[in-house]
């Protein structure tokens, strides 16, 4: 059996979608974080507790962009490892080339 059988079906297009969720996820977070200071503002009745929310939302979208390299990364080290992909170096390379 080949690999490719043994995947889901739908398995690229699932993928395709979680990356291109990266930019709705960064929204949303700093969303909630906003929200929460709102919360935490009506809570205590002091304004500058709104910005401890947003402070919260940007970290967890800095978090979301740091998960999304990481898996980013770590498909294309695994792509480097393919030898049809390995950096090619030409002998005859000239500055005029460029």
């Amino acid at each position: 059996m080949d690999r490719e059988e043994n995947e889901p079906r739908f398995k690229k297009i699932a993928e395709g979608a979680n990356d291109l969720s990266l930019g709705i996820s960064i929204v949303v977070a700093i969303l909630i974080g906003v929200a929460i200071g709102i919360g935490l503002q009506r809570l205590f009745g002091v304004g500058w507790v709104l910005w401890i929310g947003v402070a919260i939302g940007i970290a967890a979208a800095g978090r979301n962009i740091q998960i999304a390299y990481k898996k980013q990364k770590a498909s294309l080290d695994e792509l480097a490892k393919d030898p049809r992909y390995r950096k090619m170096e030409f002998d005859n390379y000239d500055e005029e080339d460029r």
